[in-house]
């Protein structure tokens, strides 16, 4: 070796190494001038090289006197054999560590020798440490089977080659696959096997046996003693590796490769190759996969969905001028994963069809792409010396310390000595050359990638492609709000490996890849980024496709930040967005900021969306399409001030009107097509409770009651299948309840309550009209009469609705005691308190004090003076407060604090429903936080004393006015 050495590093402190080298140089039996001053540059540059110098100078001095050629071959030889003694005995895990790591010393001391003193180029450098790490996973892997073969779990056919036949296949990604390791890389392994031929002891499981044996490779190879290390072993390329075991059987590999492969696994595997195991199994498999690496057609999409992740790593650092200090030279503008990116890619879209690029080294294919015609020899030269001198520097900083690293000191000093380490006079020339290199390289890479878009986000670093976290990355998700950003990050990494049926099309990911940065930026402006992100997370994890969604939110930034909002704010809005993205073009039409709450528009709006189904079945379909478009309308104007709380209300009632109208005559013409019609038969549909009110809210369900007539003297149908009226009705009920009620593939409309009909749930769904006021004068309990209060026809025959609504007045107004009904009132509230309880501070409706002490209150005073006063009846209960004081029955500031609080508890409630929050037990929750910043207060705190002081008010007035 020693004859071959044609240079050495540029001394900085040429007196400390001359001190550090007379330690030593009496240990060597010849030192010349060429040896001396290599040794000098170690000592002055290298605490690692030096370390391994002083260590063993007996063994610097054989080196010295062989080629390293032969050198590294002896090296590679021992270590691939060190399971066993020389003996040829099967040596226990610590003495095979012992020797992987003494052997990895040498070799280490031996390739710096080779490199910094020109003797091997860089491509014999890289080869020398990929054939090593080879070697080394090798004997790891005979020395964990020889192991299990001794403890009687694994029968090899041969004990002297135990992995051949083993089922085990190891494979080696990235520059270990290509043969192009680092000075002090990690090696990527990926670990499978075959169960079917493994000889495993019977009964043994496969996956436990070779996860374990994967396990115990990495902690063979990579545990450090005093005697270092062997290498870092990183598992992360295997198939999901947050979910996956470290040893994944093949046919889950195929499977998962298949139908989840991302184009970034595509690209690593362009490098693939089985090292270790069974060499056989692990080419067969490899020879399986070339499907999926390698597309039969030009796969120009790979352009994109590659260019994408490294935009989204370079979305702050991309400056057009390249910094030397502190530079990257890996992962930085113009360094090696622009020219690794470069060739992989191109690699991606044209390999398919043209073999000859799909070679594992990357010069190698710079020369391909050159002769296919793909790109021309200036760029294939400068490139290729690019990469020369990129792999060059990235091993001289890796040789200083051992250390996995890419970056350039931070200072002028740092970067003074190391750049005469690589040789140069200076700081300054080791500068030229480095720009030089990179500003060809960005010039290559951007031609490469000039048409397309960008999606990038403009706050910093947000790199969700591989299988770890990205330092900067995180910090970007701490910087746009998110608590918790690991596991922010692993969430969207679960998307890329599609571990949510949204997103397991290739397309998906590949509009996945785009939007992200984009789409973590919009939900960074959300109240609560990560309660954003997780509502993603579910819809993704319901959705049976999520394309459609993610190219509206790519193309479209004020639908991505509406979306945002909603999955920060209105959950169940965004879920109908997830499962219905059209609805999101509703928001671009100009009407959408026109406020819409007029029952005949939204009656018309709605038939407009139906249209004219061709049977029944699409009838449903397409009424439940157009009721969410219509709600998820309402909802977004609510949530963007186009709405107040109450005319959202309105709003939502008249959408179940139109639903109510459409579906009663639908199910009434396929009924009567089969029973015939009845002679006289009149039914209408009376709706009560927050729908008879037009308080609806996004989340009602709706309270009916159905009443009808007919001619008693003609009661059966006129139809083939002719049955009595009375069944009729009730059976129409039926229909009608589950054509609003049933889930069919689009979903379903309302819950729906029958119970306030005479009889409440024990008697027919369905009421004569004859029996309704009898049975209201004379049998009803007073909340019969309560429910009346807020009752409207809602659909049905028009005339038959105007006598049904003169009864219902007659039965409000009836004359009764003041004080016999308040007493009722007030134990009826009792009742409701014992049975129900409420469930916290967010319980607006049954929390003493809340909105059914004031809806009871309203009741009360109607059906107490309605006799005297009519025009108390048909309000809600804000308007009956201020009408009673009108009378005198209560007074005026009474009336006033008690319809303020009324509107506040109404409107929390409609911005509580909307926000699809359940209601919580915990004050401080991030439900109340969310209604406090809709309700326009500062923060969670002054939402609930506000709550709690109207409660009080309101529950004190309540018992003081009907006491």
């Amino acid at each position: 070796m020693t004859q071959r050495l044609t240079r050495a590093p540029i001394l900085t402190d040429p007196e400390r190494a001359a001190s550090r080298l007379k330690d030593v140089e009496a240990r060597l039996l010849h030192v010349d001038d060429a040896v001396r001053a290599l040794l000098l540059g170690l000592a002055d540059h290298s605490p690692f090289l030096w370390q391994r110098v002083m260590r063993a100078p007996d063994r610097l001095a054989a080196m010295l006197d062989r080629a390293p050629e032969a050198v590294n071959a002896d090296l590679i030889a021992r270590q691939r054999a060190a399971a066993r003694s020389e003996t040829g005995e099967t040596r226990d895990l610590d003495a095979v560590a012992a020797e992987l790591r003494l052997n990895r010393g040498d070799h280490a001391l031996l390739v710096a020798l080779a490199d910094i003193g020109g003797i091997w180029p860089l491509a014999t450098v890289t080869q020398a440490l990929s054939d090593f790490a080879d070697a080394s996973v090798h004997a790891a892997a005979d020395a964990l089977l020889l192991q299990a073969a001794g403890s009687g779990r694994f029968h090899p056919a041969d004990l002297s080659e135990p992995q051949v036949g083993s089922g085990l296949v190891i494979l080696g990604l990235g520059k270990l696959g290509a043969g192009e390791l680092n000075y002090s890389s990690d090696i990527d392994l990926v670990v499978f096997f075959d169960p079917d031929i493994a000889p495993l002891e019977d009964g043994l499981a496969p996956t436990p046996f070779f996860s374990k044996l994967a396990q115990g490779i990495a902690k063979l190879l990579q545990e450090r003693t005093g005697d270092g290390y062997v290498h870092r072993v990183d598992y992360r390329l295997r198939p999901d590796p947050g979910s996956t075991p470290t040893a994944i059987s093949l046919n889950s590999a195929y499977v998962y490769y298949e139908n989840l492969g991302q184009n970034w696994e595509r690209a690593a595997y362009i490098k693939a190759r089985a090292i270790a195991g069974d060499i056989a199994a692990g080419e067969r498999f490899l020879a399986g996969l070339r499907p999926f690496v390698w597309r039969k057609y030009f796969d120009f999409a790979s352009i994109a969905d590659v260019h994408a992740m490294k935009r989204q790593i370079h979305a702050v650092r991309g400056h057009d001028t390249i910094a030397v200090a502190g530079h990257d030279i890996k992962l930085g503008r113009g360094g090696i994963r622009e020219i690794e990116f470069f060739v992989q890619t191109q690699q991606l879209v044209f390999g398919g069809r043209r073999p000859d690029l799909r070679g594992r080294r990357t010069v190698e294919m710079l020369a391909a792409l050159t002769e296919e015609g793909w790109i021309d020899a200036a760029a294939r030269d400068e490139l290729g010396r690019a990469y020369d001198f990129l792999r060059t520097i990235e091993h001289r900083l890796q040789m200083v310390n051992d250390e996995q690293t890419q970056r350039l000191p931070a200072d002028a000093k740092g970067i003074e000595s190391f750049a005469r380490f690589a040789g140069f006079s200076d700081a300054e020339a080791f500068a030229r050359e480095l720009l030089h290199h990179a500003r060809r390289v960005q010039a290559h890479y951007a031609l490469l990638f000039e048409a397309e878009p960008d999606l990038s986000s403009s706050v910093g670093d947000l790199v969700f492609s591989g299988s770890d976290d990205d330092p900067a990355t995180l910090a970007t998700l701490r910087k746009l709000g998110f608590a918790d950003p690991e596991r922010v990050a692993e969430t969207v990494r679960g998307w890329h490996f599609g571990r949510r049926p949204a997103v397991r099309t290739a397309r998906a990911r590949e509009v996945l890849t785009e939007l992200v940065p984009a789409l973590m930026q919009a939900l960074g402006g959300t109240p609560n980024p990560d309660v954003a992100l997780d509502t993603l997370d579910r819809a993704f994890a319901r959705m049976p496709a999520a394309v459609e969604l993610l190219t509206i939110l790519r193309s479209n930034d004020r639908l991505r930040l509406l979306f945002a909002d909603l999955l920060g704010s209105a959950p169940r809005l965004a879920e109908t967005v997830a499962f219905s993205p059209h609805v999101l073009d509703t928001v671009i039409d100009p009407a959408f900021v026109v406020p819409g709450v007029d029952a005949e528009d939204i009656a018309a709006q709605y038939r407009g969306l139906v249209g004219k189904p061709a049977a029944y079945e699409d009838f449903l379909d397409r009424s439940r399409d157009a009721a969410r478009q219509l709600r998820f309308v309402t909802g977004a104007r609510l949530l963007t001030g186009i709405l107040s709380p109450q005319a959202a209300g309105q709003a939502y009632a008249g959408i179940a009107d139109a639903v109510l109208e459409a579906s009663l005559d639908a199910v009434s013409r396929q009924f009567f097509a089969e029973h015939g019609a009845v002679p006289g038969g009149r039914c209408v549909v009376l709706g009560l409770g927050r729908l008879g009110a037009r308080q609806m809210t996004a989340e009602s369900d709706i309270d009916l009651v159905v009443l009808y007539d007919f001619d008693p003297e003609n009661r059966t149908s006129l139809g083939p299948k002719a049955i009595d009226a009375v069944m009729v009705y009730n059976r129409l009920t039926q229909r009608l309840v589950a054509a609003l009620t049933a889930l069919t593939r689009r979903g379903g409309l309302y819950d729906v309550d029958l119970r306030l009909r005479p009889g409440g749930g024990q008697g027919p769904v369905a009421v004569q009209v004859r029996s309704f006021l009898p049975y209201q004068q004379a049998e009803a309990d007073l909340w019969e009469h309560m429910a009346l209060t807020r009752a409207r026809v809602v659909a049905g025959d028009r005339s038959l609705g105007e006598a049904v609504m003169d009864q219902v007045r007659t039965i409000v107004g009836l004359k009764r005691e003041a004080g016999v009904v308040y007493d009722a009132v007030r134990e009826m509230r009792e009742v409701v308190a014992s049975e129900k309880g409420f469930s916290g501070p967010l319980d607006l409706k049954l929390a003493p004090g809340g909105l059914l002490d004031l809806d009871f209150l309203a009741q009360a005073l109607i059906l107490a003076h309605a006799s005297g006063h009519p025009g108390l009846v048909g309000l809600d209960a804000a308007s009956v407060f201020t009408e009673a004081a009108a009378h005198g029955l209560i007074p005026v500031d009474a009336a006033r604090r008690l319809s303020d609080a009324y509107r506040i508890f109404d409107d929390a409630l409609h911005w509580q429903r909307l926000m699809g929050e359940a209601e919580s037990k915990e004050g401080a929750s991030v439900a109340l936080t969310r209604l406090a910043i809709a309700m326009g207060l500062p923060d969670a705190a002054t939402l609930a004393a506000e709550l709690d002081e109207r409660r009080e008010e309101v529950r004190a007035r309540f018992v003081r006015l009907l006491g």
